[in-house]
C-alpha cells in the first residue's frame, strides 16, 4: 500500500500536520514530504493550508474520497488473508435501517458477541438509501434493509419477513378492535417517517393498494418519536410489529389489522458484488439467514 494516501487521509481527518504526525506516530516534517510526494505525483496541489487549518481542495476532495475506498479495501484484502490462517475475528462494520437496527440488531450482535467474542461490530443507523450508499462506497461490510430494495450494482438477498401493523392510541374508541377497514382511519392524523424509509414506502404501499388518502399527514424522521407522539393521541401510524411489541406488552398502544389483514415486507441483506468475504462477515450472514436471535 503506498503510505502516502494512509498520511493524506490522517491529515485530512485530523485537520492539521501536527495531530496528524503524533497519530501515525511520525514527525511533522516526515508527514510534510509524504504529502508534497503525493502531490508531485499527481502533478496538482490537494490541500489549501494555513497556520490553522488544512483544507480540501476540489483535486484533493476526488484523492480523499478514493483513497479512503483504497485503504478500506487494502485492509480488507488483509484480513481475508488472516482468516486463511484464524478463527472469525477483527472488525465488521454494520449499516442498517431503523427498524431492524434499533429493534432486532441488538439482540443478534449479543448472540454473535456470545458465539465470537473476538469479532469487533460497530453499527450505523441509516434510512434504507442511507445504508445501500454506505455499501457502495466500501464504508459498510454489510447492510440491512426493509422492503424490496433493488440495485443490480449489489447483492440483495431476502432473509426474513416483517409484519406491519397500523398503531393506534390505547384508551381510545379503537380499543375493541382488532381489525379495522382504513376508511375508518380517514379523518386520523398519519404520522409517517420520512421519503427513503422502508417504513415509508410499505406505507405508501399500503395506502395505493387500497385507494386510500389520509386528509392529515405529518412526517417525524425517528420511530421513537412517532411511537411516542401516537401515545400522546397526535395521530396513528403504521410500523412494524417488532418496533411496538414493548409497547403492545405494556399496553401503552393498540395495534389494529389493515383491512383485516397485515401489510408483509422482507427484510434484505445488501453487500458487495463478491464471492469473497472475512470470516466476520460470513459467520454474521449465516446468523442473519438463520433469524437467531430475531424472536
Amino acid at each position: 500500500m503506498d503510505q502516502a494516501l494512509e498520511v493524506f487521509v490522517t491529515v485530512v481527518e485530523k485537520g492539521n500536520f501536527t495531530r496528524a504526525a503524533e497519530e501515525l506516530l511520525m514527525t511533522q516534517p516526515a508527514v510534510s514530504q509524504y504529502i508534497r510526494a503525493l502531490e508531485r505525483s499527481l502533478g496538482t496541489r490537494l490541500l489549501d493550508r494555513s497556520n490553522k487549518y488544512v483544507r480540501l481542495n476540489k483535486a484533493g476532495e476526488i484523492v480523499y474520497h478514493h483513497a479512503k475506498e483504497i485503504l478500506g479495501l487494502y485492509t480488507r484484502m488483509n484480513t481475508l488473508v488472516d482468516d486463511v490462517m484464524h478463527r472469525a475475528s477483527g472488525d465488521l462494520s454494520i449499516g442498517s435501517s431503523y427498524t431492524f437496527g434499533e429493534y432486532l440488531l441488538p439482540r443478534m450482535i449479543a448472540s454473535l458477541r456470545q458465539q465470537y467474542p473476538l469479532i469487533r461490530p460497530t453499527i450505523t443507523i441509516g434510512n434504507t438509501a442511507e445504508v445501500a450508499e454506505m455499501i457502495l462506497r466500501h464504508e459498510a461490510d454489510v447492510g440491512i434493509v426493509e422492503g424490496d430494495y433493488q440495485d443490480e450494482r449489489l447483492h440483495i438477498e431476502a432473509f426474513a419477513e416483517d409484519e406491519m401493523v397500523v398503531v393506534v392510541p390505547r384508551g381510545q374508541r379503537y380499543d375493541p378492535w382488532s381489525e379495522i377497514p382504513l376508511a375508518e382511519l380517514q379523518t386520523e392524523t398519519w404520522i409517517l417517517r420520512e421519503q427513503g424509509s422502508g417504513t415509508r414506502e410499505a406505507t405508501e404501499r399500503m395506502f395505493a393498494a387500497s385507494g386510500f388518502h389520509p386528509r392529515h399527514v405529518v412526517e417525524f424522521g425517528s420511530t421513537q418519536l412517532i411511537k411516542e407522539s401516537v401515545e400522546a393521541g397526535l395521530g396513528v401510524t403504521l410500523l412494524s410489529r417488532f418496533v411496538v411489541r414493548k409497547e403492545l406488552q405494556l399496553g401503552t398502544l393498540h395495534m389494529l389489522k389493515p383491512n383485516g389483514r397485515p401489510v408483509i415486507r422482507r427484510f434484505s441483506l445488501i453487500s458487495q458484488k463478491t464471492p469473497y468475504h472475512t470470516k466476520a462477515v460470513e459467520v454474521f450472514l449465516e446468523l442473519l439467514r438463520s433469524r437467531q436471535g430475531m424472536y
